[in-house]
Order: structure tokens, then C-alpha cells, then sequence
């Protein structure tokens, strides 16, 4: 049985954006998960955006990613996470 086609071409940057409320701890929760899977990620490369009225906080995180297995393992312990409200 052959795997379906993917649209991702492997190994490639992907950006991943998470989404929550901003909290103290959010961004060191998702650093660690990132870094759990994504070894040799650059903490110093994340992107941030706080919402209009600091209630939220944006993480644009580009990874190095060489598999559809990891990013789907990426996105599947983001979305688990109690803090995140949305991964893209």
C-alpha cells in the first residue's frame, strides 16, 4: 500500500502559529513542546503578536521539519496542550 500524496515537500520550513491567552507560563509551555520535537529549533527565531487589548498572545514558530509524521506529532501535542487555543 503506497502513501497518499502530501502537498508538503520533505524536508522544508513550516510555520506553525499558536494561539492563547497570554499567561506568564504560555510561551515557555510551547517553546518545550516545539523543542521536544524539533531538536536544533532557535527559541530566538519566534515571532510574537499580542492581541489589541493584551488579552491574547500569537507564537509564529518556523520549523525545520523532514517528515509528515513529526509535523503531525508537532500539531498533535500543540492542540493537547490546556493553553492553546488554536494551532495553524
Amino acid at each position: 500500500m503506497t502513501s497518499p500524496p502530501t502537498l508538503i515537500d520533505y524536508p522544508c520550513e513550516f510555520p506553525i502559529k499558536i494561539m492563547g491567552k497570554n499567561e506568564e507560563e504560555f510561551t515557555k509551555s510551547i517553546l518545550m513542546i516545539v523543542n521536544r520535537h524539533i531538536p536544533n529549533f532557535d527559541d530566538k527565531s519566534v515571532e510574537t503578536r499580542e492581541s489589541k487589548k493584551n488579552k491574547y498572545l500569537s507564537l509564529t514558530c518556523t520549523v525545520h521539519v523532514i517528515s509528515q509524521s513529526q509535523l503531525d506529532a508537532l500539531y498533535q501535542e500543540l492542540c493537547d496542550h490546556p493553553m492553546v487555543l488554536m494551532a495553524l
